[in-house]
Order: structure tokens, then sequence, then C-alpha cells
């Protein structure tokens, strides 16, 4: 099975943000996607020591990114309710040119350690 990809162009790039006694990093990119009629707006998760990587991203650049769904299911005790969370998680980008190709001096092998993606249960996403 191939890995799953997306671009578009970066619209936001969050600071990255702790949770937790672990210290959880997690740091938000969202990409968007003019599709004629409306735009969409894509949230990619940068976890862990990746959320370093996403220093180089500029808002307006053109990316793609190779990511990973993860789905949570989390409940605060047993009488609650319960919820579900699903996270679109990068594992790697690549900037891109205007006509969609490699950008000039972009590193198109830039990937994410996959040691980053260690989940921890204190956060319920």
């Amino acid at each position: 099975m191939s890995d799953a990809k997306i671009s578009g162009i970066v619209h936001l790039v969050e600071e990255t943000k702790t949770y937790g006694q672990k210290g959880f990093r997690k740091r938000l990119v969202v990409l968007e996607q003019d599709l004629g009629r409306f735009q969409n707006f894509i949230p990619v998760e940068f976890i862990q020591d990746a959320c370093d990587l996403a220093d180089d991203l500029n808002v307006g650049d053109q990316i793609e990114v190779t990511y990973r769904l993860s789905g949570r299911k989390w409940q605060r005790d047993p009488n609650s309710e319960v919820k579900f969370f699903l996270s679109c998680e990068a594992l790697s980008f690549r900037k891109l040119d205007s006509s969609g190709g490699d950008a000039p001096g972009a590193d198109p092998n830039a990937s994410l350690d996959e040691a980053a993606f260690e989940e921890d249960d204190d956060v319920p996403f």
C-alpha cells in the first residue's frame, strides 16, 4: 500500500504546545486547498521531535505531506460520554514549487523520526 499524501499551501504554522506530565509536544500546521467552489483547510499535526521540523515552513509555502491517520477513543470515566478523535499525523513533507514539483533547495527526503510518534495517554487527542 502506498503512503497517503496531501498537498496544499501552508495557511498557518502554530507554535509548539506541550501537554501532560510527560511533556507530550504537538504543533499544528494548516494546509489550504482551493477546490474551486470553496477553500479546504486541512490540519496536520507534527508530534514530539517533529515539531522542530515545522520551523522550516512559512505561510504561503506549497508543500506535499505524507501522513497517517490516527484515531483515538477517550472517556473521562465509565459514566461519561465516549469521544472519538481523528488526527492527521505528518510522517514527512517536501516543499514544492508553484508547478507542483520539488522547489529549488528543498530536501525531498525530509522525514520525521518514528520515535516522535509515541502516544501519551494523558491527553484526549
